[in-house]
């Protein structure tokens, strides 16, 4: 049987992508985020083994937070994995400690098993042969920050040759979750791959579980969204239930016609933020796809660097919070167009009540990451009981701002 005949039965179509990316080592860390039943760890258990098979010298480890977690969870599904490839000739399993090894001609790889509550064991770890060419941290939202995962990284990969981090989760509800916001950083080096249970072949999962996945789709479909479908559903009193945060295409920039530009001004500790807007009156769509947050940034650079990185281009206006008219008068002068918002009692409330009527605030979370992160965490302030209560946090929403301000002269308008 040839190797793509058999990746064809063992790897979905919603993972070749990620397949052939490993495969070459693209990226330094691969992120697989999804609800229950999508595939994640039973791909990434088989990768590392195709991984292995193609390269004599690859090691591979595999971590949870809690070590005691291990053997019935990622060691059974590496076990799995060894069995689906036809491996268990060549592989030995051990439990003290935690260990599976394959041999060949070349002599024998690992794979380890380890828990990030014995710190210990991490700064210990050594191979005697090869390289530790995956890292795998199976349940990412189990570990307390991004620094304890920089740690272990640092123990485990080092030397020469390719190597790969590989995280997996169910993302969590909250958005201000560190996964959640970690996931949402613009980096070269990390791919971030979401998938479903909806993306697998049905005979794959069996039909009590599909059973299960509609009976409570039906029943509770804020459940069923980050249950199943693993969205970040957030913990209740989201100002803002309507964006989307998702890839803004090339081809959708050129399409855009109706741009609008908004300023908040800001120094330290409150940044300065810019956006660039997109609006589409007939689906009633905002569409937020560039940015710009500095801190200590003087009127003067900030004019210099719109224009130079062509964020305001000739003849567009930006309309920014009217409270600093002597930077606004600043920005006319190094020749940006910049008019002040128009305010009012009532206006701050008035622009989010507006926001929050639109039938979908787009926000590319690569190109826009603070717009990503605040719009998503905007939260009513809660009272001593923690229920939310009717009153918008002064605080964490420069782009929220910059938004307002960049959309001020449509919302007042009457009827729109």
């Amino acid at each position: 049987m040839t190797e793509e005949l058999r990746l064809s039965s063992l790897i979905p179509p919603s993972f070749r992508a990620v397949h052939e990316d490993l495969r070459e080592f693209r990226h330094r860390e691969v992120w697989l985020k999804g609800g229950r039943g999508s595939g994640k760890s039973t791909f990434l258990s088989l990768e590392i083994l195709l991984g292995m098979l193609r390269d004599p010298e690859a090691n591979a480890v595999v971590y949870r937070r809690v070590g005691a977690t291990l053997r019935e969870s990622v060691y059974e599904q590496m076990r799995w994995a060894v069995e689906r490839l036809g491996l268990n000739g060549r592989a030995a399993f051990r439990k003290a400690p935690l260990e599976i090894a394959l041999s060949g001609a070349h002599g024998e790889q690992r794979i380890l098993f380890r828990g990030a509550d014995d710190p210990a064991k991490s700064k210990s770890i050594k191979l005697a042969r090869g390289r530790f060419a995956y890292l795998w941290f199976e349940e990412l939202a189990e570990f307390p920050d991004m620094d304890a995962i920089r740690q272990i990284q640092a123990s485990v990969i080092r030397g020469r040759g390719d190597a790969v981090t590989l995280c997996s989760y169910n993302p969590p509800k909250s958005f201000s979750s560190w996964v959640n916001e970690e996931a949402l950083s613009a980096r070269p080096d990390r791919l971030v791959h979401a998938s479903t249970y909806l993306d697998l072949p049905g005979d794959w999962l069996g039909e009590s579980f599909l059973a299960a996945a509609e009976e409570l789709r039906r029943a509770d479909p804020g459940a069923y969204r980050h249950m199943y479908l693993g969205e970040v559903t957030g913990l209740g009193g989201q100002v803002f239930e309507n964006v989307a945060l998702r890839t803004v295409t090339d081809e959708e920039l050129r399409a855009f016609s109706d741009i609008r530009l908004g300023l908040d001004w800001g120094w330290y500790p409150d940044p300065m933020h810019f956006v660039r807007c997109a609006w589409e009156p007939a689906r009633r769509r905002l569409t937020v796809f560039d940015e710009l947050r500095a801190l200590r940034m003087d009127n003067r650079t900030l004019a210099r660097t719109l224009i130079e990185t062509g964020r305001i281009q000739p003849g567009e206006e930006v309309v920014a919070d009217s409270a600093e008219q002597k930077s606004i008068a600043d920005m006319r002068a190094y020749g940006v167009r910049c008019v002040a918002a128009a305010k009012g009692p009532g206006s701050v409330r008035a622009g989010i009540k507006w926001l929050q009527s639109l039938d979908e605030i787009v926000i590319d979370p690569t190109r826009c990451p603070h717009a990503a992160r605040e719009f998503t965490r905007y939260e009513y302030e809660r009272d001593r009981y923690g229920t939310p209560v009717d009153q918008l946090p002064d605080r964490d929403n420069h782009a929220i701002d910059a938004v307002r301000y960049a959309m001020n002269r449509v919302w007042r308008r009457a009827g729109e």
